[in-house]
């Protein structure tokens, strides 16, 4: 086979020559095993087309981001307008491949199109498309509004994100200590907002337990916007209470993220290997033990 075959994964050829090994050998490949390198380039990352498709797609998308944001400068539309549209366009249409060929390669193209990155795709393209039939000017600030849905485009990025499926898989682990600390955190708070009620009294601006609460609130996470303050000398040494306690909850949650962060990263992130397939690695590998191919 050609050097292009190199760039499919091992389980990718095996599957091809399995359904046709004739084909495969003569490098005509049918339409069904088209749309398998398609989905293996789009939704995979373990080959080195894989990998270059996420570079070129991230670079769009950063992109895309430079436009939305160059748009909203007054100054830039005026003197790039019909450049920045242009650039809007060819943006679009990139996405809109993206889009499409995603769910022709789908195995299951239902459940990518209502899954939150297909949500999320079709967000970041449906705004320009709008623009072409809304018309006149009453309608200027709807399109303007429509546009701003172009800013979805930044959730497209954390799916290449070097990384992310650890931190989610840390922060799913931890969710039931976060939750108990939360809750502990809101029966806190209510109870300390309910103290202050009784305490300071209407007089000194506590003058409802859902203000005296809000009050807690920003005074426990240490933001003290200074909208309400207590005056009494008993309502004052609770707040310093308050406050020195706030320095202790913040760090707690942060603690128990980077547990499980730790517990992730020493598991290893059983990356396959692009050159022979290899998902068996030692934790934390840098090359393949069974070829040396880089696995960063």
């Amino acid at each position: 086979m050609s050097d292009e075959a190199s760039y499919l994964s091992i389980s990718l050829r095996k599957r091809i020559l399995q359904d046709d090994p004739e084909a495969f050998e003569r490098q005509q490949l049918t339409m069904r095993h088209i749309r398998w390198i398609v989905h293996e380039i789009i939704f995979e990352t373990d080959t080195r087309w894989g990998k270059q498709f996420d570079v070129a797609l991230l670079w769009a998308i950063l992109g895309s981001l430079a436009v939305v944001m160059a748009v909203s400068v007054s100054e830039l539309e005026t003197r790039m307008g019909a450049w920045l549209i242009t650039a809007e366009w060819v943006f679009t249409v990139i996405f809109t491949l993206e889009y499409l060929a995603r769910i022709w390669s789908s195995p299951n193209p239902r459940g990518y199109i209502f899954s939150f990155f297909g949500i999320v795709d079709l967000l970041s393209i449906i705004p320009t498309y709008l623009g072409l039939f809304i018309k006149g000017p009453q309608f200027l600030l709807v399109i303007r509004t429509i546009r701003l849905l172009r800013v979805f485009r930044v959730l497209k990025l954390a799916r290449y994100v070097r990384g992310a499926e650890v931190l989610v898989n840390a922060i799913t682990a931890a969710k039931e200590k976060v939750l108990v600390f939360l809750s502990a955190v809101i029966t806190l708070v209510f109870i300390m907002g309910t103290v202050m009620y009784v305490v300071e009294g209407g007089q000194n601006g506590f003058n409802s337990i859902p203000k005296s609460v809000y009050w807690a609130v920003i005074t426990l996470t240490t933001v003290g916007y200074g909208d309400i303050v207590p005056v009494t000398a008993l309502g004052q040494f609770i707040a310093s209470a308050i406050m020195i306690l706030g320095y202790g909850i913040i760090a707690i949650p942060t603690g128990l993220v980077g547990v499980e962060i730790a517990k992730a990263e020493r598991a290893g992130p059983g990356v396959a290997c692009p050159r022979c397939g290899e998902d068996e690695h030692l934790p934390q590998p840098r090359y393949c033990h069974r070829c040396g191919e880089s696995l960063l």
